[in-house]
């Protein structure tokens, strides 16, 4: 077991790395905890070693995107600069050669849905919450989300979760594709680490290779997206409509929106 910083990461004689962040309860990120991810999928695949990566997280909760309330030591996300330089290190997950299992316990919410869909699949249980509540925010959907939500739930599911920011749960999750495979909470994990070691029996060559092409339409797509996910974010974030949003998530209240 290694660990740097809020990542750890531990190699696996059947040739998966688990990657960890740790940040609980809620594993909020920011840009350093982002570049720490793909800084770490780089290492592992300099080697030859590491065939498959499980991305998990320590505690409750996977990920609740940006902490845009302050609760936690998650630095801010900036309106100016923070959203675009999050999104070009997020633009290095989707680009690692690596197949990535995402271990998707409790909830991951806003932009931990698009770190979620950075990897290749996502195991869930029924207990496992998705939440893409931009809209109940007051704010544009990031993260990449605009390509990779509709690619894995498509168009008008994608359209349902984005404009009611509802949320979806571990069943339905798996009957929309959202999630790959299910299993109880208590063996969630296992079930990941168990769906990586299939991909890492395979030749890794060879899923190397297929995975650069599945993902080659996808990244130049999902680079354009985040540039205007950044753009729209900025605009919205001077918004009333956003400040009410982040109080009444703060305040455990339905937000009362008035369109300005």
């Amino acid at each position: 077991m290694s660990e740097s910083g809020d990542v750890a990461v531990q190699t696996r004689p059947d040739h998966v790395a688990v990657v960890e962040i740790r940040r609980p309860p809620h594993n909020y990120f920011d840009v350093n905890l982002i570049e720490e991810l793909a800084d770490t999928y780089d290492k592992l695949a300099a080697g030859s070693e590491v065939r498959a990566i499980v991305l998990a997280a320590q505690g409750r909760h996977f990920c609740a995107g940006a902490d845009f309330a302050g609760t936690s030591t998650a630095a801010a996300v900036s309106a100016e600069e923070g959203a675009p330089a999050l999104y070009r290190a997020a633009l290095r997950l989707f680009t690692a050669p690596i197949p990535v299992v995402a271990a998707v316990q409790g909830s991951a919410i806003g932009g931990g849905v698009g770190l979620a869909l950075s990897a290749d699949f996502r195991v869930a249980s029924p207990e496992t919450r998705f939440v893409a509540n931009f809209s109940r925010l007051g704010l544009h959907q990031g993260f990449g989300l605009s390509v990779t939500l509709p690619a894995v739930v498509g168009r008008q599911k994608a359209l349902d979760l984005l404009y009611t920011g509802r949320r979806v749960g571990g069943q339905e999750a798996f009957e929309i594709g959202l999630a790959d495979r299910l299993a109880p909470a208590e063996g969630l994990r296992d079930a990941a680490l168990a769906f990586a070691a299939e991909i890492a029996a395979a030749a890794p060559l060879a899923v190397r290779s297929i995975r650069q092409t599945m993902w080659a339409d996808l990244v130049p797509a999902i680079q354009a997206a985040t540039e205007r996910e950044a753009s729209e974010q900025a605009i919205l974030r001077a918004t009333t409509d956003f400040a009410e949003g982040v109080r009444a998530t703060a305040e455990r209240r339905d937000p009362r929106f008035t369109g300005r």
